[in-house]
């Protein structure tokens, strides 16, 4: 039989960049799933920021 291969579907999490350079406490996280074979870069969508109350771009980290 054949070897079922790794899927091209990841899961991934994303996190926000401006809250992260303000120095405020806390993070705000997203997990979000990916094509592995569509988008080969990583990842950077605008997201909610409870934190800071806006819309921020949120980028996925290792």
């Amino acid at each position: 039989m054949a070897k079922k291969s790794k899927g091209n579907r990841i899961q991934v999490i994303l996190e926000c960049t401006e809250h992260k350079n303000s120095g405020m406490p806390g993070t705000s996280r997203y997990v979000t799933e990916k094509n592995r074979k569509n988008t080969p870069d990583r990842l950077e969508l605008k997201k909610y920021n409870p934190i800071l109350r806006r819309y921020t771009i949120h980028r996925e980290i290792k």
